[in-house]
């Protein structure tokens, strides 16, 4: 999996997506591969708001990352907002899967 889901209004990198923090870590530490680490938020609040939420989520996992190992040059935190849903709707469940972090391998 090289997608980090969020609570609410939260860019604290949960327990329950330490694993994949440390799986991708490993990987890219092992193919010194360069990743875009891509935060997003959903629609929920103003477009700036969840512009710069996107990127508090994109650098808590870029932190999350280098201290597993992988180096701060292999990571690019950029923040897409509520530009791009992974899911259209205004339900919880549809919400809930758009406040993500996506690590795109280069």
């Amino acid at each position: 999996a090289k997608v980090i889901y969020f609570d609410f209004d939260s860019f604290i990198v949960k327990d329950e997506f330490k694993s994949v923090v440390e799986g991708n870590g490993k990987a890219l530490t092992a193919s010194g591969k360069k990743a875009a680490v891509e935060g997003h938020a959903d629609e929920r609040g103003s477009k700036e708001y969840n512009l710069a939420l996107g990127q508090k989520r994109a650098e808590a996992v870029v932190k999350s990352l280098t201290l597993v190992g992988v180096k701060a040059e292999q990571l690019e935190a950029i923040s897409f907002g509520e530009e791009k849903p992974a899911v259209a709707g205004q339900t919880e469940e549809a919400y809930a899967k758009n406040r993500r972090v996506e690590l795109r391998v280069k």
